[in-house]
């Protein structure tokens, strides 16, 4: 494995776990040349799942794009890395026992807003208005309303984590 920070190819692992719902392993590695510490996951390749967008063009399922999106709407909230990367483990893992070939992008937006509404209220309505597109001020007091009804939680443990 290439080092993030210096690039060498030289490491060693110094911890390895099973993730919460055992469809991934997280290994902690040592670089032995600049002797920092990063996180990789390893995760079982399936068949390569094919994401239907709206206009019904596919792509393959990316990981990367559906993290990057929530980090986003999680931006500056005291939501642990950990919590996001468990979250987008449980949608996988949702997406893998009901699908055998192709997702519908909807569906996993509305995964993605599911967690969302449980892990933290501001990064729900946040993700809700790039997801549903808001076309006026009138759709933000919507979500905002539904989120303040709802039990989910402001304020997560496991606060800051990279």
């Amino acid at each position: 494995m290439r080092c993030p920070f210096c690039r060498k190819d030289n490491d060693k692992v110094v911890d390895s776990r099973s993730s919460g719902d055992g469809t991934a392993i997280r290994r902690r590695r040592e670089c032995q040349s600049c002797g920092r510490r990063y996180t990789t996951y390893e995760n079982v390749e399936e068949g390569a799942i094919r994401v239907v967008k709206k206009d019904g063009s596919r792509e393959t399922y990316d990981r990367g794009k559906v993290l990057g999106g929530v980090m986003k709407a999680c931006e500056k909230r005291p939501i642990s890395t950990r919590s996001l990367e468990e979250m987008i483990d449980a949608i996988e893992a949702e997406i893998n026992k009901m699908f055998d070939r192709e997702v519908n992008s909807r569906f996993i937006g509305e995964q993605v807003m599911q967690h969302l509404r449980k892990l933290d209220d501001v990064a729900y309505v946040r993700f809700a208005s790039v997801y549903r597109d808001f076309k006026d001020v009138r759709e933000y007091y919507q979500y905002i309303e539904e989120a303040s009804e709802s039990p989910g939680v402001s304020s997560p443990e496991g606060a800051s984590e990279s």
